[in-house]
């Protein structure tokens, strides 16, 4: 199948789509559009309007993704990302994938003579209000009824059969990968940090998504009078979760390969008083790679440091496991037809990098050979309402999607 020549890109057509849907929810100079929130429901309409146009037919299904599907015949690439955000942050994480997807859609589609389509997503709640990348989850088999029904927004407590039903979604289909339908499914991203803009390049090309290994750790003390318990016969948990992390940091660094990270994103102490020792300290602490044998040593050093300080004492320490998500590889061949692309486009200012952060690609790529893109972001700045990207920026990353976009339908 001959690859067609890239006629009828419109960069300004990508950066007005991009405009329009940073005014719906709009915060400061960035967005509030949490999932399945009004705001939210408006993006998905708006996508859904737009759809047409590219030869697509549009279906909001029930659990709020939005899915634009060809009649065409031939090969069919599936492209897209999420429409919602994190609250009060950023207006291109996530959109700008959904609407590079729609301009390749605009462009391909229509060329009478290429064998090939791309079909776009916009997938629902990628950013964790409810769940854990629900949207694609569902769509690739892996999220069940009873979920959807425990599921509560992190913000607010709505139960998202609630919000569903609000939306209007609640008596519709989840639709489920159609096996076969797709060669791949293919993401565009900015960077979410500042490897791209300190080394003077215009395009990422994705070689993996990392594992990302989140915990609970519970250290049970006892509460006690803050000026007459004397020293020696504490159990102060708060003290004891200061003497884990340190621990911890120390460990990991030692044993972390060369991109792995680690956070400690809460901490919190009962009762939480200036008076009183704390009973309890609780901790959420996540670490990220893409290595799945160091992401499992990682988790062993974090129980078994966790298990000398219990020994150690006064204060016992329960790790609980929240989560754990599988890396994801990206496909080597997708990955050159980005870099041939980024060749003609973007003057080979590109480079293969890692994703530190977890994309639907990592869902998808479970079921179909997965890819990412990757455009530089200012700063390094993300999930905050200061995170941006230059236009000029944004339209060479939209030329360079749509150009690999037909180099991965002709494969």
């Amino acid at each position: 199948m001959s690859e067609p020549t890239i006629a009828g890109f419109d960069p300004a057509r990508v950066l007005a789509d991009l405009y329009a849907l940073r005014k719906i929810g709009a915060y400061k100079t960035g967005v509030h559009r949490p999932s399945l929130s009004p705001e939210h429901i408006r993006s998905l309409d708006w996508l859904a309007a737009a759809l047409p146009a590219a030869g697509l037919q549009p279906t909001i299904d029930g659990i709020g993704n939005v899915f634009g599907t060809s009649a065409k015949p031939g090969r069919k690439l599936l492209a897209g990302s999420h429409l919602e955000s994190q609250n009060q942050a950023g207006w291109l994480d996530g959109p700008l994938g959904v609407v590079y997807a729609l301009e390749a859609a605009r462009v391909l589609n229509p060329v009478a003579d290429f064998d090939g389509a791309v079909e776009v997503a916009a997938w629902c709640d990628e950013e964790g209000h409810f769940g854990n990348l629900l949207g694609s989850s569902s769509y690739v088999g892996d999220v069940k009824e009873s979920e959807i029904d425990q599921a509560i927004d992190r913000t607010d407590n709505r139960r998202m059969r609630d919000a569903l039903a609000a939306a209007g979604y609640a008596d519709r289909p989840r639709i489920a990968v159609e096996r076969g339908r797709h060669i791949g499914y293919f993401e565009a991203h900015i960077e979410q940090g500042d490897w791209l803009e300190s080394h003077h390049l215009k395009i990422g090309v994705v070689t993996s998504i990392v594992g990302i290994w989140q915990f609970k750790l519970i250290i049970t003390g006892t509460q006690n009078h803050a000026g007459t318990t004397r020293m020696a016969i504490r159990r102060d948990a708060g003290l004891a979760a200061v003497r884990l992390l340190t621990a911890l940091d120390e460990a990991f660094r030692k044993a972390a390969g060369p991109r792995t990270v680690w956070t400690t994103g809460r901490i919190a102490l009962d009762p939480g008083a200036p008076s009183i020792i704390p009973g309890r300290a609780e901790i959420l602490f996540q670490f990220r790679d893409d290595d799945p044998a160091l992401l499992a040593r990682l988790e062993t050093l974090l129980r078994d440091t966790a298990a000398a300080h219990t020994e150690r004492g006064p204060c016992p320490i329960e790790v609980i496991k929240l989560r754990g998500t599988t890396p994801a590889l990206m496909q080597p061949r997708f990955q050159d037809a980005i870099e041939a692309a980024a060749a003609t486009y973007a003057g080979g200012k590109s480079d293969r990098i890692p994703s530190g952060a977890g994309h639907d690609a990592q869902i998808l790529a479970k079921v179909m050979p997965a890819a990412m893109l990757f455009v530089p972001s200012i700063g390094g700045i993300s999930h905050h309402w200061t995170e941006n990207t230059s236009d000029a920026d944004i339209a060479t990353g939209a030329h360079v999607f749509v150009a690999a976009c037909a180099k991965m339908l002709a494969i």
